[in-house]
């Protein structure tokens, strides 16, 4: 009689466990299609960019992205991660910044890698983002001119809100693997 509450309590946690499983493979879902939709609106700002797309050894869309801060900020956001225009994973951005801003927003964030080795470096978590890297704002005509740097090319739109800082400095990333 005892095994059966042991038999339930076990099926209880199987079905929790697998009940999290399908709730990270549906957010994961969610963050692949917000990706896809960034991309067209990147695009849509600037048709040029799908040539960057096209010839890029990979890249990372962060659809969503929040930003805040009033002298201490902070940024957090969720991209899915493409090598040759195939998915190979998710990745987490996070950024912590001091010093002069104030506000909170909303943006998109696409990082284009030049070649393997870069690509490598970010899935590896090696890639952090310094003073010298800067983000370009998505607009039509834009990207004809931008150049990697470090091997890296970032591009960024605004979704919503107002801040006064744009940079990109601090930002960390953490690759899972599809």
């Amino acid at each position: 009689m005892k095994a059966i509450p042991t038999f339930g309590l076990l099926l209880f946690l199987f079905g929790s466990i697998s009940s999290l499983h399908a709730q990270s493979d549906s957010k994961k879902k969610k963050i692949v299609d917000d990706s896809q939709e960034a991309k067209a609106g990147f695009i849509k700002a600037d048709s040029s960019m799908n040539k960057i797309f096209n010839s890029a050894y990979g890249y990372a869309i962060f659809p969503n992205i929040g930003k805040g801060g009033i002298g201490v900020g902070g940024a957090a956001g969720n991209g899915a991660v493409f090598e040759h225009d195939t998915l190979i994973g998710t990745a987490k951005m996070t950024q912590v910044s001091v010093g002069f801003q104030f506000g909170g927003q909303a943006y998109r964030e696409v990082i284009f890698f030049e070649n393997q080795e870069t690509m490598d470096r970010f899935k590896k978590n090696k890639i952090e983002f310094t003073a010298q890297v800067s983000a370009v704002a998505a607009a039509s005509g834009v990207s004809a001119n931008a150049k990697y740097v470090e091997g890296v090319l970032v591009f960024t739109m605004q979704k919503m809100g107002l801040m006064y800082e744009a940079a990109v400095g601090g930002q960390k990333f953490k690759f899972e693997p599809k």
